[in-house]
């Protein structure tokens, strides 16, 4: 199922998977504790309004890919009361919480009586780029036609982090340095950044058009936190001023947590005909699977790891660098972004250039479009921008944010990490 190895050659499923159908929830900084806007409830929601954007009759779906992790660290107190009030509001499974703090096929098809006749159920964990491989899977190897791909998130009362090792009053073993900062990722990425900028002579200022051009994508991204809650532009000055995170991430670094679900509709080219939105054709998926030696991946494992990545995509898609008309790439914490576009060779720039390529007109308007989702800098914590903004772009129906700068033609998104990650080639077209 996961393209890992280099030397696969063509997907065997190229253009043989489309997508048409996009559906999201509305977003929130914390969940309020009302059923209607719980987890499942937004869930729901969010397939319901994929199912609609693609036109397809409820009855005509026969699969559901899941990710039935909702969040990152939080967790419910073993002292703290259930929400019955919410929990009663829905058809519940033999776990109280399901559809509270986590998610359940199980859950999803008894509170959505309209999809009768699912024969696929697959789980694709903790992010929706791995959910949308197994979906692409599904359909291309015919075990679905017609396939439903859903992520979403919770976020209650505190923050990420708060259960287990990490609400003890100290930390033992190397989870006292890998977790200082509430996650290994934001500590590892610092590190690398800081050694990336000694080894190419960058420093951290360089971040600063990036993270502008983020937020201006993210404040056209209708469904965004930022475009919803605080649409507040974002200046070098003001980024170049906030307090270290762990230093050189600062915390415009790092993205926000939020509540929110996203759903797809993945089917065959053939039933796409007569749906409502014009295909998206899957190229090709790909996935790294890098083990670092030691506690936090080098720069050089990272820049070895995102090489083979962007060579695996091109290599099973039959396309090369110069064919990418724009890159949504993962961005939770920003200072890996370039790891991705330098490993992508995205319009040519070789390892330690993506700085100064940040430099350069990266706005949708320009002709190196990068991120022009936003992603989880400019809209919030999903992981799921990304993959939307693609396949929207793709339709020509990405609204404001609609690249211009060049014709939409492929695109490539995915993440999250530089060593872990599934990452997808999107075409407008099955050539």
């Amino acid at each position: 199922m996961y393209r890992t190895t280099e030397g696969l050659g063509l997907w065997e499923h190229r253009a043989k998977v489309a997508a048409v159908g996009v559906g999201h929830s509305p977003t929130a900084r914390r969940w309020d504790g009302q059923p209607e806007t719980s987890v499942g409830a937004w869930s729901i929601l969010a397939l319901r309004r994929a199912i609609a954007d693609a036109g397809v009759a409820p009855d005509q779906i026969d699969g559901l890919v899941l990710d039935p992790v909702t969040t990152t660290g939080a967790y419910w107190p073993d002292d703290k009361p259930l929400p019955m009030d919410v929990i009663n509001e829905f058809q519940r499974t033999d776990d109280p919480l399901d559809g509270v703090a986590k998610l359940s096929a199980e859950w999803i098809l008894k509170n959505m009586p309209e999809l009768t006749n699912i024969q696929f159920v697959m789980y694709g964990a903790r992010c929706m780029s791995h959910a949308i491989v197994v979906a692409a899977q599904a359909v291309g190897e015919g075990r679905a036609h017609t396939c439903l791909v859903l992520k979403s998130w919770h976020n209650y009362e505190g923050r990420y982090y708060q259960g287990g090792a990490n609400a003890q009053d100290a930390i033992d073993g190397t989870s006292a340095i890998s977790r200082l900062w509430g996650t290994p990722a934001s500590y590892g990425t610092a590190l690398q950044f800081a050694e990336y900028c000694r080894k190419y002579g960058k420093t951290h200022d360089m971040m600063a058009p990036f993270i502008t051009n983020s937020r201006r994508n993210g404040l056209m991204f209708p469904e965004g936190y930022w475009a919803q809650h605080r649409p507040e532009h974002l200046t070098r000055e003001d980024y170049l001023a906030a307090r270290w995170i762990a230093k050189p991430a600062n915390l415009f670094d790092n993205d926000i947590p939020i509540m929110i679900s996203a759903a797809y509709l993945f089917t065959t080219p053939e039933r796409a005909k007569d749906m409502k939105q014009k295909p998206v054709y899957i190229l090709n998926h790909a996935s790294s699977r890098g083990t670092p030696r030691s506690l936090t991946p080098t720069l050089d494992e990272v820049e070895a790891e995102t090489a083979s990545t962007g060579r695996k995509l091109y290599e099973g898609a039959g396309i090369t660098a110069a064919d990418l008309s724009f890159e949504n790439m993962y961005d939770g914490f920003t200072l890996f972004h370039q790891f991705h576009l330098e490993g992508l060779g995205f319009r040519g720039i070789k390892f330690g250039e993506a700085l100064d390529f940040y430099q350069t007109d990266i706005s949708i308007e320009g002709p190196n479009p990068v991120s022009p989702s936003g992603g989880n800098i400019g809209s919030g914590r999903s992981r799921f921008w990304m993959h939307t903004d693609c396949i929207q772009q793709l339709q020509g129906r990405a609204g404001d944010r609609q690249v211009t700068g060049v014709t939409p033609e492929i695109a490539v998104s995915g993440g999250p990490m530089p060593l872990g990650g599934n990452f997808t080639v999107w075409s407008a077209t099955p050539g």
